[in-house]
């Protein structure tokens, strides 16, 4: 099982899911370029080249067949994975990712402009406006602001120029080619019922209720069930 973290975060996030997975099932947790302890030079940022870098370990690694599992961001990553890997990729999963009309599909000029606007004008009320935006009613305060603290320290221009790949990604264009099947685990309370009738055909939508947008680190034990339960199948 290959996991991918997402934006502004690293594969130790899911250090603790791998704790609560079964002993025979093999993990390649994933820092993404220029995250974690990952470095690197690129000028591209896009969800492709993320994808590629990806492949690159699990090839590297002689993985002939497995998983592919990405939180937020490392969602898009992982369709990416499924496209480029069609006869390794077995399933991929999406935790919180892929549903939110706001990033996905891809948005016109006019809508990108507004998404990013913040996040180049105030890089730091842009990150707020993130958390806040994942953290359903009733998140306990000091749990946001850990999140804002870690994602704000994220390292440039890889911050910015990632988010900006993600919303520049077209996930209706990935989908087409994409045979794995697809299965999302969202949030209850950050689902909506425009994204389940436009995408409820392609994706198995899975609402869950264990927290806020970065649940894999706030119920990792959880987490490992439901990666398990996909894996099984």
């Amino acid at each position: 099982m290959a996991l991918i973290h997402g934006w502004a975060s690293n594969r130790n996030d899911f250090d603790a899911v791998t704790d609560h997975l079964p002993e025979n099932c093999r993990v390649l947790a994933i820092d993404l370029a220029e995250h974690g302890e990952s470095r690197s030079a690129r000028d591209a940022w896009t969800m492709e080249e993320f994808a590629r870098d990806v492949v690159a370990v699990l090839e590297a690694e002689s993985v002939n067949t497995c998983v592919v599992a990405g939180h937020s961001l490392g969602g898009a990553v992982a369709v990416e994975v499924g496209r480029l890997l069609p006869g390794t990729v077995s399933h991929v999963v999406a935790l919180d990712a892929l549903h939110y009309l706001s990033l996905f599909p891809a948005l016109s000029e006019e809508q990108t402009d507004a998404a990013l606007r913040v996040l180049r004008e105030d890089f730091s009320a842009g990150v707020r406006g993130l958390v806040e935006a994942g953290s359903p009613p009733g998140t306990d305060t000091a749990l946001k602001d850990a999140y804002f603290e870690k994602m704000i320290s994220v390292r440039q221009p890889a911050g910015l120029r990632s988010i900006e790949g993600l919303v520049h990604w077209d996930m209706d264009a990935a989908l087409r080619p994409t045979v794995q099947p697809i299965t999302v685990f969202a949030i209850r309370d950050l689902l909506t019922q425009e994204a389940v009738d436009r995408y409820g055909d392609r994706f198995d939508i899975v609402p869950v209720e264990l927290g806020g947008h970065n649940f894999p680190m706030e119920a990792p034990e959880a987490t490992a069930k439901l990666l398990v339960t996909v894996g099984t199948e």
